[in-house]
């Protein structure tokens, strides 16, 4: 027996995907801006490079939504829309990519516009800006050396944050599958950050720039006050 919240889902996706056939473009927009950020970091997952998985994601979405008529409404339009990219991510590895003209491609993109994602470092502290940048790009190169059958478990799991029956129906794996792979990817990935990391702490906790120049400034002020 589904779960109410799972019943609910599928109620709102199938309301949804009925809007987007009658060509309602705040449907198809709403449909993008709740899933661009699961299908790009599962097409990346899989193809290990930024520009190539946005690719994939919008060639994903043109094919969906050419054939939205044949969502039933058997699994969320989130797992669907999921396995269409999947499938597109892996056939572009198994393929040469073949030549596209700049009139198709600008179709594409009109088609299908990739909504932006926020940005996750935000700070008015440009060294702790720096060093969080530093630190997701240690984690990005972790994962992007996994295997591939240990990436994209860690990606739907840890970055995504997919359940693991989620990530087991995408896969088409068991849940033991996915808690197993899970468990040796979450291993490699720390040996990798452990071998990246200690070069790193050399030059953690910066003394410099705007702190250096508030503390100089404040113990300067300090020293020239007037008795």
């Amino acid at each position: 027996m589904r779960s109410a919240p799972h019943v609910a889902v599928l109620s709102d996706d199938a309301e949804l995907v009925r809007r987007a056939l009658t060509r309602d473009d705040r449907a198809f927009r709403t449909i993008m801006e709740r899933h661009n950020r699961r299908l790009y970091r599962i097409a990346r997952s899989i193809l290990r490079n930024d520009s190539e998985a946005e690719d994939a994601v919008q060639e994903a979405y043109v094919n969906a939504f050419t054939h939205l008529g044949g969502f039933r409404g058997d699994s969320t339009l989130a797992t669907w829309l999921s396995r269409i990219t999947m499938n597109e991510a892996l056939g572009r590895l198994r393929r040469e990519r073949p030549a596209m003209d700049l009139d198709t491609f600008e179709a594409q993109r009109t088609e299908a516009q990739i909504i932006k994602f926020p940005q996750t470092v935000t700070s008015d502290d440009p060294e702790r800006t720096m060093a969080q940048r530093e630190i997701l790009q240690l984690v990005e190169r972790a994962t992007d050396k996994l295997p591939e059958i240990f990436r994209i478990v860690f990606m739907t799991r840890v970055i995504e944050g997919m359940s693991v029956e989620e990530t087991a129906e995408l896969l088409g794996l068991r849940p033991e599958t996915v808690k197993t792979r899970l468990h040796r990817a979450r291993r490699l990935v720390r040996e990798e950050l452990d071998k990246q990391i200690g070069p790193v702490l050399m030059d953690a906790f910066p003394f410099a720039g705007r702190r250096c120049e508030r503390v100089t400034n404040a113990v300067l002020q300090r020293l020239i006050r007037p008795e």
